[in-house]
C-alpha cells in the first residue's frame, strides 16, 4: 500500500512538474520602461516579471488586501461593488458597499482556500463610517492577528477640476473585530476624518504622509515580523494638493513613501503616542525611529511618481517586494512598478517598471499565502479598468484584470532569464 502510495504521489508530482514548465515556457515578459528621471538604482538579483496567463476574479468590488490568519483563511476589505459569499450558515448572500457620501459603507470578508484558482468567499458583511467633513471613507490598512480584525479607513475629497477623489485625507484608525466580522468596534472619535489618528493638517487639502496606510504582509499571522510589529506603509505629498496641481496627492498619486510601526493589539492600534515613524538613517547608515511625526523620512522619494504602496516580505528569498502604482491624473491608464530590498526601510532597486499595465490597475499587493516554496513565483492580486464602469472600454493588458480581486500569476526573474523569454505585447 505504501510503495502504490508513493507511485501514485509521484506521478502526481511529475504531472504538477510538466504543468509548471508549461507554464513558464509560456509565460511572457512584460517590457520594463523606467521613465528617465528614475531616481532608483534598477536591482542586480531581480530584472523583471513574466506572466504565466494564469488568472482568475473574484466578486464585483474593489479595494482587496487580504491578511492572512493563523486558521489559514484569508481576511479582506472591499468596496464599492458587490460581493457574493456564504454566510455562516452557507447560504448564498450578496453585500453590497459604497465609500462615498454620508452612507458609506466598508465591506469585509473572509477567502478560503489554498488554490487561487479555487476560492470561496464567506461571510461577506459591512462597517458604517461617516466621512464628514470629507466626501468618502475607504478601507485601506487590513490586518488579522491573533484572532482579532483591524480594518483601517482613510478620507477622501473631490475637487472642482472633476478628477477622481484627488484630494488625499487623514487615515481614520481602525474598526476592531474579535469575532470573525460579525460585530465590530469602529474607530474612537479621536481618530475619525475630522482629525485623523496621525498628528496631521486637517485642511481638506493639507499635506498628508499617511494618507493611504497598508500592513506589511510578514506572512501567516504575521510570522515573520523582525520584531512583533505591525509596519505600515503609505504614499503622501509634503505640499498640499491645489487646483493648479503644482502638488500630486490623491487616493492613487503621491510624491513620497513613507513607513511607521506599532505593536499591534485593540488598545495600541488607535493610540497615536505607540507609533514610531521612520526617520532616516545615521551617519552610520542605522536605521532612526521616531515618535515625531514632522521627523518621519520617506523609504522613497520620486515626485508626482509614487502612489498607492504595499509591502510583502518574500520568506524564501529573504527580501522585501514593494508595489507602487503611480496613478497619473487619477482618470487615465496607469502605471505600476516592483521594487525589492534586503531591508523593510530601503534602499529599494527597481525590478521592473510597468506601463499602463492593467490597463488602469491599482491596489496591487502579493498575498504571501500564494508565494511559491523558492519564491519565484506568486499572484499579484489587485483591480484594474474602474473607468470601464462608466463605459470607457479599457482593455485588459495583461488578459484577466477586472474591476474585482483579480489574481495573476507571475514569475519573478533575472535580467538572463528575463532575456530569453518572449515579450508580452503592451500598449506603449
Amino acid at each position: 500500500m505504501r510503495i502504490v502510495s508513493l507511485f501514485f504521489a509521484l506521478v502526481l508530482g511529475f504531472i504538477a512538474a510538466l504543468g509548471q514548465n508549461r507554464r513558464v515556457q509560456e509565460a511572457k515578459v512584460w517590457p520594463s520602461q523606467v521613465p528617465a528621471n528614475c531616481p532608483i538604482d534598477k536591482s542586480k538579483k531581480l530584472a523583471g516579471l513574466a506572466f504565466t496567463g494564469r488568472y482568475t476574479s473574484y466578486s464585483n468590488a474593489d479595494t482587496w488586501y487580504p491578511s492572512w490568519g493563523s486558521d489559514g483563511r484569508l481576511y479582506s476589505p472591499f468596496t464599492d461593488g458587490n460581493v457574493t459569499g456564504l454566510d455562516i450558515n452557507g447560504k448564498e448572500v450578496t453585500v453590497k458597499a459604497f465609500s462615498g457620501g454620508k452612507a458609506a459603507v466598508v465591506g469585509h470578508a473572509i477567502i478560503t482556500g489554498d488554490d487561487p484558482m479555487h476560492l470561496t468567499i464567506t461571510e461577506p458583511g459591512l462597517i458604517a463610517g461617516n466621512p464628514a467633513p470629507y466626501g468618502g471613507r475607504y478601507p485601506c490598512a487590513s490586518l488579522y492577528k491573533d484572532g482579532i480584525w483591524y480594518i483601517g479607513t482613510y478620507a477622501l475629497n473631490n475637487a472642482s477640476y472633476g478628477l477622481n477623489w484627488p484630494i488625499c485625507g487623514p487615515f481614520a484608525g481602525f474598526h476592531i473585530s474579535k469575532d470573525n466580522g460579525k460585530t465590530w468596534i469602529v474607530s474612537p472619535l479621536s481618530c475619525k476624518p475630522e482629525k485623523g489618528l496621525f498628528p496631521e493638517p486637517t485642511a481638506l487639502n493639507g499635506p498628508i504622509k499617511f494618507g493611504v496606510p497598508h500592513v506589511v504582509d510578514f506572512g501567516k499571522n504575521m510570522e515573520n515580523t523582525p520584531d512583533g510589529k505591525m509596519y505600515m506603509v503609505a504614499h503622501g505629498s509634503l505640499q498640499k494638493d491645489q487646483e493648479d496641481r503644482k502638488a500630486n496627492l490623491s487616493w492613487i498619486t503621491g510624491d513620497q513613501i513613507y513607513l511607521c510601526r506599532v505593536t499591534p493589539s485593540p488598545e495600541t492600534v488607535n493610540d497615536v503616542k505607540a507609533y514610531e515613524y521612520f526617520g532616516g538613517r545615521t551617519a552610520t547608515g542605522n536605521d532612526i525611529w521616531t515618535n515625531d511625526l514632522s521627523q518621519a523620512k520617506p523609504i522613497l522619494d520620486w515626485n508626482n511618481t509614487c502612489g498607492g504602496a504595499t509591502i510583502t516580505y518574500n520568506k524564501p528569498l529573504k527580501k522585501y517586494l514593494m508595489c507602487v502604482t503611480n496613478g497619473g491624473n487619477t482618470q487615465s491608464m496607469y502605471d505600476s512598478y516592483i521594487l525589492e530590498s534586503n531591508n523593510i526601510t530601503g534602499p529599494w532597486k527597481m525590478v521592473t517598471y510597468m506601463k499602463n499595465f492593467g490597463t488602469q490597475a491599482y491596489f496591487l499587493n502579493i498575498p504571501s499565502k500564494f508565494i511559491s516554496p523558492d519564491g519565484r513565483s506568486f499572484w499579484l492580486c489587485y483591480s484594474a479598468n474602474w473607468e470601464n464602469q462608466m463605459g470607457k472600454n479599457y482593455a485588459s493588458i495583461p488578459a484577466g484584470g477586472s474591476y474585482s480581486m483579480t489574481l495573476q500569476q507571475v514569475l519573478l526573474l533575472t535580467s538572463k532569464e528575463a532575456a530569453k523569454m518572449p515579450v508580452l505585447e503592451v500598449e506603449k
